[in-house]
């Protein structure tokens, strides 16, 4: 029987009469990218720390690689990769001594060290810098590199917490391809990553679990959790004139639902997904007589799924 890489039953950390963790409860599968995702100060980091054995929990369980992370620390040290938010490469070693040092504190060494560095650094794109000092590399790089050193010693189950917190656009895309191709090449890891950010979430993640104020909400893959709200899209439609009541209700007898008219010319609502609602919407406003001036057909995002599992937009703390 195989075990879960992670398995936490109601886990909980307190912080005197702040609770930053409660009762949480899921389990990692094996080879999958799964998200913790949610604002600063949901909980997320609180939760890898105990995972990590960097913290012990108030109460409640969990194993990491089969091991217990309070009675096994050594265990799940040995078993794991993390890649914090803060930067821990040494900026004036060159990108080759930085995986060295690490290697070394694993116990690697000689041939098997050489090749495990050369094969870590072509997976992150950064073996043509090897011989570069940290500090001269782009913020992307050096981020590449911090992962290249999670993955070093062949962890079972790697942790990112906010992996690309301050990189550029492009920056992250970069991040988040290798990502995905250091998880192709490795059937066998879990990785877990935290975020607040719904596209790194979306486009990252074979399941995402959303946490706010220490707990998880819902979890399931993306477009899961997507499908399972009652609506698909969001439309806006401003025309030239003011929209006449019975013009209004005919687009809300199509179908539109959390109906809103920011202005006199302007309507906003949502429809149910797959029925192309919106189109039909602005095709009778046209038939009407109006000029459409703008339209705006959005599809459902991880965004929704949280306001309305918390009746509020996701929103940014300074505690993690």
């Amino acid at each position: 029987m195989t075990v879960s890489p992670i398995q936490a039953e109601k886990l909980t950390r307190k912080f005197g009469d702040t609770i930053a963790d409660d009762a949480v409860t899921f389990e990692v599968r094996q080879g999958e990218i799964y998200g913790l995702l949610g604002p600063n100060g949901a909980g997320k980091t609180t939760l890898v720390r105990m995972l990590t054995t960097l913290l012990h929990p108030t109460s409640g369980t969990a194993r990491v690689a089969g091991h217990d992370v309070v009675r096994e620390k050594g265990d799940v040290r040995a078993s794991i990769g993390t890649v914090s938010q803060a930067e821990t490469t040494d900026e004036n070693l060159t990108v080759r001594e930085n995986l060295s040092v690490q290697g070394k504190m694993y116990g690697l060494w000689g041939r098997d060290l050489s090749q495990r560095i050369e094969r870590r650094l072509t997976q992150v794109g950064l073996w043509e810098k090897k011989n570069q000092l940290t500090k001269t590399l782009s913020g992307g790089m050096r981020r590449r590199l911090e992962i290249a050193r999670g993955v070093l010693h062949s962890p079972h189950i790697l942790f990112l917490d906010e992996p690309t917190t301050g990189l550029d656009p492009q920056s992250r895309r970069a991040v988040w391809e290798m990502l995905g191709e250091l998880k192709s090449r490795d059937a066998s890891l879990a990785i877990v990553l935290t975020t607040h950010a719904m596209d790194e979430a979306n486009y990252l993640c074979d399941r995402v679990a959303i946490m706010d104020r220490g707990r998880i909400l819902c979890e399931d893959a993306p477009e899961a959790l997507k499908r399972s709200l009652p609506t698909g899209e969001h439309v806006e439609i401003e025309t030239d004139r003011e929209i006449e009541t019975r013009d209004k209700e005919s687009i809300v007898a199509l179908g539109a639902v959390n109906w809103r008219s920011p202005s006199r010319t302007s309507v906003q609502f949502e429809a149910r997904p797959g029925e192309g609602i919106g189109r039909r919407a602005a095709q009778l406003v046209e038939e009407r007589g109006y000029e459409i001036r703008h339209l705006s057909i959005s599809p459902v995002t991880l965004e929704d799924v949280f306001f309305a599992y918390t009746g509020r937009a996701l929103r940014e703390e300074t505690v993690g």
